[in-house]
């Protein structure tokens, strides 16, 4: 299971195109690494969660959220991944605690806690999202408001 989960930071690492640790002497000249985000933690705050999966499967999308919308109330079984190419987002998290992201950041999405996400600027928020879950294991499960 350990190599499973380090094979996990690998892919995040390779799909998101961001050396995580590397220093820009690392690679040869012409080419430039930025580190947008290295840490341990959810967006809540706890430690990061992941899945343990005899068939893993990487699922990337881009997800549009219109001015005014949102996503509803859902939540993830797997670790969930995502960088904000434009607009704001807030995000929701059951128990009452509220984030925000803006473009250029990236979200360590909390696993098998409900939340929604909420466009309250006047631009479309534009996400890439990286969700390492399993063969048969749903991306979101929606849910009723807490």
């Amino acid at each position: 299971m350990r190599l499973m989960k380090n094979r996990a930071w690998i892919w995040i690492a390779f799909l998101l195109m961001i050396p995580f640790g590397a220093q820009a002497g690392e690679y040869d000249s012409g080419v430039q690494g930025k580190i947008i985000l290295e840490t341990e933690r959810m967006s809540n705050g706890e430690p990061i969660d992941y899945q343990d999966t005899d068939h893993p499967r990487v699922t990337v999308m881009t997800v549009d959220i219109a001015p005014g919308a949102k996503t509803g109330w859902h939540s993830h079984p797997m670790p969930v991944y995502a960088y904000v190419m434009s607009g704001r987002l807030t995000v929701q998290l059951e128990g009452g605690k509220t984030t925000e992201f803006k473009k250029g950041e990236a979200i360590i999405e909390v696993v098998n806690l409900r939340h929604n996400g909420i466009n309250r600027g006047k631009i479309p928020v534009k996400l890439v999202v990286f969700y390492l879950g399993g063969k048969d294991v749903p991306n979101v499960i929606k849910a009723d408001k807490p």
